[in-house]
């Protein structure tokens, strides 16, 4: 067994010893790279702290502020009513917010199967994998709202660019995804495909996909999690419509905490149900 000293050489970090009274040994590294995390989080709590202290609150009674507060959301959450729109109307707003992830996710999971095959190393020449893998890293960098707004330049608020930014990030955020999925193929099976005389889109259909066709449906669905919450977005901050639409109006046009509450409710529910269905297909992958 190695001791502290031979430790300390072979990482280059020093390290003490805390014996504890049950009898056992704690071993933490000191370096500089703690050091810095722990400056790091003390500035950002003194930032903090600074920016309560000097925040412009306009003349507004902090007490009396989280007392309205506290207040809103109960009537939000223990009176949950609607007022202008139906039960039946909810439920096709919620709908139609799921269409639209379904179909973003959709688009975009077709078009990053076949760019995650040139993004993967293993699969592809390694400056077509890195070009294509930094590229969708700027798409991922950005929001997806911001790539929404942008299309808007062109296409106007409303489903079109909802659709067309939501699918490009998709395309990005699988891309990176499936690529990865693609790379944790044993490289001995690709290598016995292609001595046995298999083309490239032989060796993708009889191995690559059959291998990751688990983890591929998982990452789309995780997606397709994550674009039903954009969708809700977008629906106000694009106009495309759905629930987020009757969310935006309840809370910013009318003021209505209880829509408010009726519709995070109708939110919740559906969120349960995917995540439902979700758990069933990781199942059925498992079995």
């Amino acid at each position: 067994m190695r001791d502290v000293a031979d430790l300390s050489i072979d990482t280059h970090k020093r390290y003490y010893i805390e014996h504890k009274k049950d009898g056992r040994i704690k071993t933490k590294a000191v370096g500089n790279s703690s050091g810095i995390i722990n400056i790091t989080i003390v500035t950002l709590i003194l930032l903090t702290i600074y920016g309560f202290l000097t925040f412009d609150y306009k003349d507004l009674n902090l007490a009396t502020a989280i007392v309205q507060t506290l207040q809103n959301l109960k009537v939000m959450f223990l009176k949950p009513s609607l007022t202008h729109f139906t039960f039946m109307q909810g439920i096709n707003a919620v709908i139609i917010t799921m269409s639209l992830a379904f179909l973003t996710t959709l688009l975009g999971a077709a078009i990053a199967i076949v760019l995650g095959l040139f993004a993967a190393k293993n699969l592809s020449n390694i400056h077509v994998s890195n070009s294509i893998k930094g590229f969708v890293a700027f798409i991922r960098a950005i929001p997806t709202v911001i790539w929404v707004l942008i299309f808007a330049i062109s296409a106007g608020l409303g489903s079109v660019a909802a659709i067309v930014g939501l699918t490009f990030h998709s395309t990005a955020y699988l891309t990176k995804a499936y690529s990865e999925s693609y790379e944790e193929i044993d490289e001995g099976v690709i290598e016995a495909l292609k001595a046995s005389g298999a083309s490239f889109w032989q060796i993708v259909f009889q191995a690559i996909i059959p291998s990751t066709r688990n983890y591929l449906l998982s990452w789309t669905f995780m997606r397709f999690e994550i674009n039903f919450t954009n969708a809700v977005a977008m629906g106000a901050a694009a106009g495309a419509g759905g629930i987020g639409y009757e969310l935006f109006m309840a809370g910013s046009f009318y003021f209505n905490v209880s829509e408010v509450g009726f519709i995070s409710y109708l939110l919740v529910g559906f969120a349960i149900i995917l995540e439902f269905i979700s758990n069933r297909l990781k199942n059925n992958q498992l079995a």
